[in-house]
C-alpha cells in the first residue's frame, strides 16, 4: 500500500478544520484526503505540537526544518519522497498509479 505522510505546523485541534474561520486549504485536503483514501492511498497528517517525536525520527524532515526552518511545512512525503512543501498537497500530485 502507498503511504502519505502530510508533516504539519502547528494545530489548534488534530484537524486544523475548527475555530470560527477555518482554514480553506484544509478543507479541500480533507476532501483530498478521502479521496486518496478511495483509491488505496494510505494518509497520515501528522502535527508538530502532537507528535514531534514523530517529526524527529524522520531524517528528511529533520534536514528540511533545519535548512530551510519552518516554512517547509506542511510538508508531503509519498512512499519516503518529498513531493511537496510549504502548501498542502494537490490531489493531482499524488499519483494514484504505482509507475514500474
Amino acid at each position: 500500500m502507498r503511504k502519505l505522510e502530510i508533516y504539519e505546523p502547528p494545530m489548534c485541534c488534530p484537524t486544523g478544520v475548527c475555530g470560527p474561520a477555518p482554514d480553506p486549504a484544509l478543507a479541500n485536503l480533507q476532501e483530498n484526503i478521502l479521496r486518496w483514501k478511495k483509491e488505496g492511498i494510505e494518509v497520515e497528517r501528522i502535527a508538530i505540537n502532537q507528535a514531534p517525536q514523530r517529526f524527529m525520527a524522520n531524517r528528511a524532515v529533520v534536514d528540511l526544518l533545519t535548512r530551510e526552518g519552518q516554512e517547509v511545512l506542511p510538508l508531503a512525503i509519498l512512499d519516503g519522497v518529498v513531493i511537496s512543501k510549504g502548501k498542502y498537497p494537490a490531489y493531482e500530485l499524488v499519483p494514484l498509479q504505482i509507475v514500474r
